[in-house]
């Protein structure tokens, strides 16, 4: 690539890393202006004064350390249960011969086709029946499965010469002996991507916590800070340290696992 439009598509990269973070500058801005300064219009850039103390009384305000409890269980569970069932059910259809299997991964696709509100009924009713409402194992059940990382996974499984698996059955394998010590550790950038799309899926869930658990001690993040609008009115600065709070683990571990997180992104694209 020439010199010169090396420069073009960096500056283009530039321009769109700072569209990027204009809205997160903007949060930061407003979590610590005084409630006038974020309604005034038209609206002013920097705060007269700091204040500070916004995160202190959102702190004070809502029990964020029982919201960072529920949704760090939320999010590891949720994510190990993706791991373990789609793989499971990818490698079976991606590897194992069984009656109607082209038929049952079409019907498993077609769900990725229904928009997912239209399982939240269902979903609270079966909840609701089994007595897990305002539960931590209700919130969690209904997404320790995923088509699309059934999908995702299937296609990394698929990758693979059957020579691999024909060499461990001569060996005296069986199908999870070559699932478990074979196939699963080459398929390990699809896995990456599958914590990554899940983990971040689970922090940022919103409707079905919202749903399922109304007791404020069974909360999750999303769950807690939507509750703001309601109890609290408009009180902007508020609302944006909360935001600030919440997202600002995930932006910890994508700084501390950036390189994890690129290579299963840029993975899944070249599978």
């Amino acid at each position: 690539m020439k010199k010169e439009n090396k420069t073009i598509l960096h500056l283009f990269l530039i321009t769109g890393v700072i569209f990027t973070l204009i809205p997160f500058l903007w949060m930061f801005l407003t979590s610590v202006k005084s409630l006038g300064e974020s309604i005034q219009v038209p609206p002013i850039i920097l705060p007269e004064k700091f204040k500070w103390e916004n995160y202190k009384n959102i702190i004070n305000l809502m029990p964020f350390g029982n919201f960072y409890y529920n949704t760090v269980l939320y999010t590891f569970f949720r994510t190990v249960g993706q791991i373990i069932f789609c793989s499971m059910a990818a490698y079976a259809f991606a590897r194992i011969e069984f009656p109607f299997r082209n038929t049952i991964f079409l019907i498993l696709l077609a769900i990725l086709m229904i928009p997912g509100q239209i399982f939240l009924l269902p979903q609270y009713i079966i909840i609701q029946k089994m007595g897990l409402l305002n539960t931590l194992t209700g919130l969690l059940l209904p997404g320790l499965f995923s088509s699309f990382g059934t999908f995702l996974m299937r296609q990394f499984f698929m990758t693979l010469p059957k020579e691999l698996e024909e060499a461990a059955i001569i060996d005296g394998c069986n199908h999870f002996q070559i699932y478990y010590k074979i196939m699963l550790p080459l398929v390990k950038p699809g896995l990456v991507a599958l914590i990554i799309i899940t983990a971040l899926a689970s922090w940022n869930q919103l409707m079905w916590p919202l749903i399922v658990n109304t007791s404020t001690d069974k909360m999750t993040l999303s769950a807690g800070l939507a509750s703001l609008a309601g109890q609290h009115g408009t009180d902007y600065p508020l609302a944006m340290a909360g935001a600030i709070l919440g997202v600002l683990p995930m932006i910890i571990m994508f700084i501390i696992f950036q390189k994890k997180f690129i290579e299963g992104m840029a993975s899944t694209g070249i599978k």
